[in-house]
């Protein structure tokens, strides 16, 4: 038996306990930098939730803990669409650390296996790929012995930091993810698999300064990509500017929106692909969400500060909004509503005929200028235009909502996926998902059942 097979739990979590995170504490009413209930976290990773319409179930994973939060558990589960019930969720390993940075991600490939993506937060830990051994099941996971090609040889691959994978029936695997140089900047990049076993060599993207954080969405086999820049000698607090490529033959070449063939690796902040100069404002942005739309034309959610640290000397928090004419190929820019915190993220949804929807904490929570707060549905009906608030879907809350998923493939009855928990204190994470008209369900922290029905939100 190998070191990595030791790692494999494939145990039943009996119940929904998310993970608990913090960094960088600042010595002020606000407590951390960031902290709370980070169990789908960050945006950088994704997805979390696929729906597979051949079952009529979506597949989720999240970032797990024990009674504790002593270390991150990789636990996966599914919604049965038809019978409205949730599986008690697996654990697929313990990944002994509990930095959320190394949340899972998940896939589901043409057969029905199950994939889940267990990442890393730089070089000190490894990553590990699971495989379900049953289609669709997710009782017993297998560890994939993966291995990459390094300058024409064949590598383990075993380190990947923010992962977003894709899977195409007849391709196989797209996954764009991050590399730690020698100065621990974050490179962007991707790779493909046919078989999720053996990889191709890794390409980059970007490569801009300090480095970079990279968000995608994948639309009838058409992958965006929008990434930001550390500017040089500011340090990695700093995150700048909004830069947009895509790709429709599977990474072979990258294009900006109006077709203009991009030379690769993008080495200087002034490129073909900038879509937003933030830094003439001296403003951070932080990336949130993207997709695409029934043109293929990305939608794209941001929000810029004047800072990295919490509170209200670094606001306001404007939620950016990008997209781009059909006809004319020139971006878009509108700003939805301002929150409290750098990180409140919410996701994005092309919902055709120019409706799009954003479900998010636009709204202040029980601890202000923390990440998360209380949750609502933006609606807009003209591809981004004008935005209106639908409604407030959670209310009176004990803990910040945060970092809404959205999964592939979204059906109406489990469209998006978060957890909760306290932004100033160590504190228990409940797990939720919404349907998309807004109903709330609370997934219970201890069950001994195999399936069992959600608790509708009061």
């Amino acid at each position: 038996m190998s070191n990595k097979t030791k790692e494999l739990a494939n145990s039943k979590a009996d119940g929904f306990k998310g993970i608990w995170y913090m960094i960088q504490p600042t010595g002020d009413e606000y407590a951390f930098k960031y902290s709370g209930g980070l169990g789908t976290y960050p945006a950088n990773h994704r997805p979390f939730a696929v729906y597979v319409e051949k079952v009529n179930k979506t597949y989720f994973c999240y970032g797990g803990t024990d009674e504790n939060n002593s270390t991150l558990l990789h636990n996966v589960s599914f919604f049965d669409h038809r019978t409205k019930k949730i599986a008690n969720p697996t654990t697929v390993l313990d990944k002994k650390t509990v930095d959320a940075h190394d949340n899972p991600v998940i896939a589901v490939d043409a057969a029905g296996h199950v994939w889940i993506f267990s990442t890393s937060h730089g070089v000190e830990r490894p990553s590990y790929i699971s495989k379900s051994i049953e289609p669709y099941d997710i009782d017993r996971f297998e560890l994939v012995e993966a291995t990459e090609m390094v300058n024409g040889e064949k590598k383990p691959f075993t380190n990947f930091s923010y992962f977003q994978v894709y899977y195409d029936d007849d391709k196989g695997f797209l996954a764009l993810f991050s590399r730690y140089d020698t100065k621990h900047r974050r490179v962007i990049g991707y790779n493909t698999s046919k078989d999720g076993q053996h990889w191709d060599e890794w390409k980059v993207l970007g490569n801009i300064e300090g480095g970079h954080y990279q968000i995608s969405a994948m639309s009838n086999g058409k992958i965006g990509v929008a990434f930001d820049f550390h500017p040089d000698g500011k340090g990695l607090d700093y995150r700048t500017n909004l830069y947009y490529l895509e790709t429709s033959d599977w990474g072979k070449s990258w294009q900006t929106v109006d077709k203009h063939t991009a030379e690769l690796p993008l080495t200087t902040r002034d490129n073909a692909a900038l879509v937003k100069d933030f830094t003439s404002d001296k403003l951070n942005n932080y990336l949130l969400d993207i997709d695409l739309d029934e043109n293929g034309n990305p939608l794209i959610l941001t929000i810029s500060s004047r800072g990295p640290q919490p509170g209200p000397r670094n606001g306001p928090r404007d939620w950016h909004f990008f997209h781009v004419d059909n006809k004319s190929k020139e971006w878009n820019s509108t700003v939805i509503t301002s929150s409290d915190s750098n990180y409140d993220m919410g996701s994005v949804y092309a919902e055709g005929n120019g409706r799009v929807r954003i479900i998010g904490p636009t709204e202040t929570g029980p601890q202000g200028y923390n990440p998360g707060g209380e949750l609502a549905i933006w609606l807009s009906k003209d591809g981004g235009r004008n935005w209106k608030k639908k409604k407030q879907i959670t209310k009176n809350s004990p803990r910040n909502h945060a970092y809404v998923r959205k999964p592939n493939h979204a059906n109406e009855d489990f469209y998006g996926l978060w957890a909760d928990g306290d932004g100033r204190k160590p504190s228990k994470s409940n797990i939720y998902f919404t349907t998309k008209d807004g109903k709330v369900f609370e997934l219970p922290r201890q069950t001994k059942t195999d399936f069992f029905e959600p608790q509708r939100l009061k």
